[in-house]
């Protein structure tokens, strides 16, 4: 059970992140008159349509990279290394929304999170695939 807690946690936070930034573009959408659906129209909307585009693209990634480590690694350093990659996330839309020439330190830190996990997911299967 303690296995799944963290990682579990963690994906919670990571999706909850996803929802505030489908409710942002909802609200932007709302605000703006941008008719479903029409992807474009007002800067703040596209601003916010990309934010949560992007997370959702890289939550692709994400989220099997922190299982898969969790699961061959260590379920404390997925947790570790997640909570990293929704810090960088939040960092990452928050800039996107207020000025997009700012968002690539949150990018960064994502990024490092998720390529960690992923490399050490793989060599975890790897490891269990050697036996």
């Amino acid at each position: 059970m303690e296995t799944i807690v963290y990682p579990g946690a963690v994906t919670l936070l990571a999706l909850l992140l996803y929802l505030l930034t489908m409710m942002n573009v909802g609200r932007n959408r709302v605000k703006h008159g941008i008719e479903a659906p029409a992807t474009t129209g007002n800067v703040d909307f596209e601003c916010a349509y990309r934010a949560q585009m992007n997370t959702l693209e890289h939550l692709i990634f994400f989220l099997p990279s922190m299982w898969l480590f969790a699961y061959t690694v260590s379920a404390e350093w997925a947790c570790w290394l997640g909570l990293i990659w929704v810090a960088g996330r939040i960092q990452y839309a928050v800039s996107y929304i207020t000025d997009p020439k700012k968002r690539a330190p949150g990018m960064i830190i994502g990024m490092i999170a998720q390529v960690t996990l992923f490399i050490g997911a793989a060599i975890g299967i790897g490891n269990l695939f050697l036996g």
